[in-house]
């Protein structure tokens, strides 16, 4: 159980971009990888496999967070490391999810960016999340609301404030990805939120931030003074 928890812990930080990803972190992360790809297919070397899978995806993080169709195109890539794969993707973003549960979402900060790098910087389609907050900013709910393209999800505003108004939020965050790996925001990104803020405001809800995550980092509306 340790050991697992160890590699769990490890998959959620390796969802960093690779160029601030320190030497030590990395080696530590790959003995836990090929711990694992070994016991899902014992008796052979997993180094290999481990390293064409890094060549294909790019990363640790965008293997595990890849689709299993496309980590069945792998030769020697069968059901049973498949799904470890998964499973250890999936407890990570459970991980990560808890530690932003158990405090005030603003003074733990950090931890929400952890979470929403494990939970989509990965992704292959974009995905619109939202993170629902009381008046204490602890957290309410966090759902998923949109799955689109490649380069595009629809967002609905007032859907998204109808949504805070039945679960009594009075805050949110929104969280995006960009399957690109930049986490630049778009013009169309830029309206959208102004509308959510131009819906919110009047109701006493208010926009925390918006997120952007991407393979290559992050970008904060709030940071960028954007709200």
């Amino acid at each position: 159980m340790r050991r697992l928890r160890r590699t769990i812990t490890a998959t959620a930080n390796a969802c960093a971009p690779v160029s601030a990803t320190p030497e030590p972190r990395r080696s530590a992360i790959t003995n836990c990888w090929n711990s694992w790809l070994f016991r899902a297919i014992p008796q052979r070397d997993v180094k290999p496999l481990a390293k064409e899978l890094i060549a294909k995806f790019g990363s640790f993080a965008e293997v595990v967070a890849a689709p299993a169709a496309r980590l069945a195109e792998i030769k020697g890539m069968g059901d049973a490391a498949t799904t470890v794969l998964k499973v250890v993707h999936a407890a990570a973003s459970r991980l990560a999810r808890g530690q932003v549960q158990k405090r005030p979402v603003l003074s733990s900060w950090s931890s929400v960016l952890d979470y929403c790098r494990t939970a989509m910087a990965f992704a292959e389609k974009e995905q619109f999340r939202v993170l629902f907050l009381d008046k204490r900013n602890q957290f309410i709910a966090d759902e998923l609301q949109q799955v689109g393209t490649v380069d595009h999800t629809p967002v609905y505003p007032r859907e998204v404030i109808k949504r805070a108004l039945e679960l009594s939020a009075t805050a949110l965050i929104l969280v995006h990805n960009h399957p690109s790996g930049d986490p630049t925001p778009s013009r169309a990104d830029i309206q959208m939120t102004q509308a959510i803020v131009d819906v919110a405001k009047p109701l006493g809800i208010a926009l925390h931030d918006h997120i952007i995550v991407g393979k290559e980092g992050h970008a904060s509306f709030k940071g960028l003074r954007r709200i």
